[in-house]
Formats: C-alpha cells, sequence, structure tokens
C-alpha cells in the first residue's frame, strides 16, 4: 500500500485518541459551577394530611303529618330557605273542627252534671246539719260530685286533644334550613307519622366527616410519645378544605371530634369538622379534600425538592459543601413533603451546607462557587423557577468520565 494511503487511514484513529486524551483536562479546565447553598438549622415543622372527606348537615329534618287526611294544598317553594315554625302543607281540617265541636260539647255536658253533683252535695249537708238525712245520702252525694270533677277533667283532656290535632293539620317546618322537593301533592291521602312529606336541611354551618387510617393515627401517636412531635389539641388544630377540582374553599374549619372507634371493614377512624357555608357553596355528599394539621415536629430538617437527586437505583442524595469549595454525594432518607420542601428523616446534620440549585451541574469533589440563600419557602420558590442552562448539564457528565 502507497505511505500516502497509510497516512491518510490512521488519521481518524490519531483524532479520535486526541479528543479522548483532551476531554479530562477540558472538564478539569471549566471554570467552577455557581450554586446556591442552604445551611441545615432545625425548626418546628408543622405535620399536615390531607384526606377524603364528604359534607353533610348540621342538622337534618323530615317532614311528617302528625295527623292523617287529604292534603289540600302545599305553601312553600322548593329549594327555599324557611323559618322554624312556617307552615308547609294543609290537610283537610273539617273532620277535626267536628272533633272539636263534639269535645266541647262533652265539656259543656260534664260541667252541667259537675255543677248539678254540687248542689246536690249542698242539700244533702243542710239535711245532714238537721239530722234528717242518714250519713249514706252523704257520702253518696260527695261521690257523685268527685266523679262528676273527674268527668269534667277527660272532657277538657279530649278537648285540648281535639285541637292539637286540629292545629296539626297544618304541617309545619320543625327546624329552620333549605327545604327540599316536595314528596307528596295535593290530594294526596297521608297517614299520621309515617310518610314522609319533605326534607330539611340546615346549612350554614356544615359537618366535614373525613377519615384516616388507624396506622397513620397510631403513627402519629407512637411518634408524640418518643417525643419527635408535639400533637395539636382538637381546638387548636386548623383544618382548610379543598374541591375536587384543587380549588380552596375560602373560610376555614374547626375540627369538633374524632371517633373512638376503628371501622372494621376498612381500618379507618373518622373526623369530623365544622366549616361555616355562608354562600351556600358546600352541598351534603358533596366530595372533599381536607388538609388538618396534626402535629409539630420540633428541629425538622427540611430542604428543596429541587435539590434531591435520584441515581439509577431510585436512591435519593444531594450534595453537600465540604472543605476548599467542593462537594460531596450525600445519601438522604426523605419524609413528608411540606409545600415544595421535603423532610429529611436521616442523612443531614443541623449545620450542613446544602446545594439547593445548580445541582444538576455537579460531580464528586466538583469545584464550586457557593451562594447561600435563607431558607424560606418563598426562596425555595425563588430557586425553583431558576432556569438550568442545559448546555452545562451535559458537560457535567463528560467531566465526570
Amino acid at each position: 500500500m502507497p505511505p500516502t494511503r497509510r497516512i491518510l487511514g490512521a488519521a481518524p484513529l490519531l483524532l479520535a485518541s486526541l479528543i479522548a486524551f483532551n476531554t479530562p483536562v477540558f472538564a478539569q479546565d471549566m471554570p467552577p459551577a455557581a450554586v446556591s447553598v442552604q445551611v441545615m438549622r432545625g425548626q418546628p415543622l408543622p405535620i399536615v394530611n390531607e384526606l377524603p372527606g364528604r359534607v353533610a348537615a348540621t342538622r337534618t329534618a323530615e317532614v311528617r303529618p302528625r295527623v292523617g287526611g287529604i292534603v289540600v294544598s302545599r305553601v312553600f317553594e322548593q329549594g327555599s330557605f324557611i323559618e322554624e315554625g312556617d307552615v308547609l302543607y294543609q290537610i283537610d281540617p273539617a273532620t277535626f273542627q267536628v272533633r272539636v265541636a263534639s269535645a266541647e260539647a262533652t265539656l259543656a255536658r260534664a260541667k252541667a252534671a259537675q255543677l248539678n253533683a254540687t248542689d246536690q252535695l249542698r242539700r244533702v249537708e243542710a239535711l245532714r246539719e238537721r239530722r234528717v238525712t242518714a250519713g249514706v245520702e252523704l257520702d253518696n252525694a260527695t261521690t257523685t260530685l268527685v266523679q262528676a270533677d273527674a268527668d269534667v277533667a277527660i272532657a277538657e283532656a279530649a278537648l285540648q286533644e281535639a285541637q292539637l290535632n286540629l292545629g296539626y293539620t297544618d304541617v309545619t317546618a320543625p327546624i329552620s334550613g333549605i327545604v327540599g322537593r316536595a314528596l307528596v301533592t295535593e290530594g294526596a291521602l297521608v297517614n299520621a307519622q309515617t310518610d314522609i312529606m319533605a326534607t330539611i336541611q340546615q346549612l350554614d354551618p356544615v359537618y366535614v366527616d373525613f377519615t384516616q387510617s388507624s396506622s397513620e393515627m397510631f403513627a402519629l401517636r407512637r411518634a408524640r410519645e418518643a417525643g419527635q412531635l408535639n400533637m395539636v389539641s382538637d381546638d387548636e388544630a386548623w383544618v382548610r378544605l379543598f374541591f375536587d377540582d384543587g380549588s380552596e374553599y375560602q373560610h376555614p374549619g374547626k375540627l369538633l371530634f374524632s371517633e373512638a372507634s376503628v371501622d372494621s371493614s376498612t381500618g379507618q377512624i373518622t373526623l369530623r369538622a365544622e366549616f361555616p357555608n355562608p354562600e351556600g357553596d358546600l352541598l351534603p355528599g358533596l366530595y372533599v379534600r381536607v388538609r388538618i394539621e396534626q402535629g409539630v415536629r420540633d428541629n425538622a430538617l427540611t430542604i428543596p425538592q429541587m435539590a434531591v437527586q435520584r441515581d439509577q437505583s431510585g436512591q435519593s442524595y444531594v450534595y453537600v459543601m465540604q472543605s476548599e469549595d467542593t462537594v460531596a454525594r450525600r445519601d438522604v432518607s426523605l419524609g413528608r413533603t411540606s409545600g415544595n420542601r421535603w423532610l429529611v428523616e436521616d442523612g443531614l446534620q443541623e449545620g450542613d451546607r446544602v446545594v439547593v440549585a445548580g445541582a444538576q451541574k455537579l460531580y464528586p469533589d466538583a469545584k464550586v462557587v457557593p451562594e447561600v440563600v435563607e431558607a424560606t419557602e418563598e426562596g425555595a420558590e425563588e430557586i425553583a423557577e431558576e432556569p438550568v442552562n442545559p448546555q452545562d448539564a451535559a458537560t457535567a457528565p463528560q467531566a465526570a468520565e
């Protein structure tokens, strides 16, 4: 083969060797990357859980007739707000008016008999004083008056019952609230205490019943007993509500109680909160998400989520500053999230300086130019919005090689 051809054939191999030889030198000659560093300081961290729940009315009443009869009119507007005592339906009162008249007549007759017995006793007592009649006649007159008094009492009670039943022909609202649809119409025959004519619900305030697994509840209690966190009492716990579209309900609520038993079929514990509902946005049966503060963890270490990297095995790690402005990889164990931050369970200590922005460009023992930032939610959000130069991120793996 001619010498010229041999030289041309070896040129690609020589060029590749030069590139491979110069790559580490290029990485070493790169200027140190500018990174943001946060000093780990323990601070109180609220333990907030998000739990599923349903809205329920604080008071629900089924409107039932107290007397049976034919419905002659409906006097409420369906879906409207009504006050306690407002008339909802009217039942035909004719039969009950007749019963009142009969009871009044019976009472009048009983009072007449009572008056006659009183006069009879007075005459017998006068004759007895003159020793004209025997003592047995006085006893009989006394007994007759007592019976007449009892008959009057019975007649008065019967009249009162008849008047009550006549009043019950006006079916009234037992509570104030929103009345639902009418379940009976004019002309329908209703039976006393059985037929439901309408339903009234009190919707301001409302209850929200939500559930939490018993394992989570017991874990919180174990953490409290171990001194890892302070539990929040029911009257101090703040409760926020979120709709299924992610929007937050504008009014905060308060925790009322948690059940003292566990549902055997689901292993859940039911808790109840109360929320004001002046605008009527919360309707019974509505699915919601509830965020509740159940404790406070003292001296908690948190880091922004963007500071955390993961390797191919899924292990979480961060870069920590060491001497001479170099970084080292530190594996961490993460707990729950709080906003845009992770709770660090293990792997970091108070005083460690963690790279929170620019970690995508780093590799172990890389030289950096650190800039300390404050550990605040606002600062973390500003850091999270800082763009990363794709060229720099692509250069880091090459330099690591």
